[in-house]
């Protein structure tokens, strides 16, 4: 059996979200869904795992508080203590009201930046990285699901069958 993958278009969100529920719930497996914007509720439907990218950020802003307090402590403190509107500057305890902004901003930027250089490690999409999208009309107004057939279990004339009681508007095969 050859390894094909099975594109589905469809004009509305709305049909391939039913689409979705009904091959799901007749066993199919679908890959991914590719749209010009996010559909909402489509994830559980096809079964994609929640992200992480949350617990990275913490960790990411942790990160940037640790390095703030550090670089404060031994600046403000140890290398260079300066006298800034009468403040004293014998520990980091004594002055911590005055780092707090500082310490807010870094560890935001930490996190934003952080989270951002995550997301596109992940998603393979730095510039430079070839786009994996199998139809550009996907960035317009057009909604594709992507199903393959070496991850289902149902011979493809079943699969087609099923697939024709979705409402989609063209399909495509492509042979891995």
């Amino acid at each position: 059996m050859s390894d094909k993958v099975i594109y589905v278009m469809y004009d509305d969100d709305g049909v391939l979200k039913d689409g979705a529920k009904k091959l799901v719930s007749k066993g199919v497996k679908i890959a991914d869904t590719f749209s010009p914007f996010p559909i909402h509720g489509i994830d559980p439907i096809i079964g994609v795992k929640n992200t992480r990218l949350g617990i990275m950020a913490f960790l990411f802003g942790l990160t940037g508080l640790t390095l703030a307090t550090i670089g404060m402590r031994f600046f403000m403190i140890e290398d260079w203590p300066m006298n800034i509107g009468g403040k004293p500057s014998f520990s980091y305890l004594e002055n911590i009201l005055s780092f707090v902004p500082i310490s807010f901003e870094f560890t935001v930027m930490c996190a934003a930046h952080g989270m951002a250089i995550t997301y596109l490690l992940k998603n393979k999409t730095l510039p430079g990285m070839p786009a994996q999208n199998p139809d550009p009309r996907t960035t317009d107004d057009k909604f594709v699901m992507e199903i393959r057939t070496a991850e289902n279990s149902i011979e493809e004339k079943e699969l087609d069958k099923l697939i024709k009681d979705t409402g989609f508007i063209e399909i495509d095969k492509k042979t891995i």
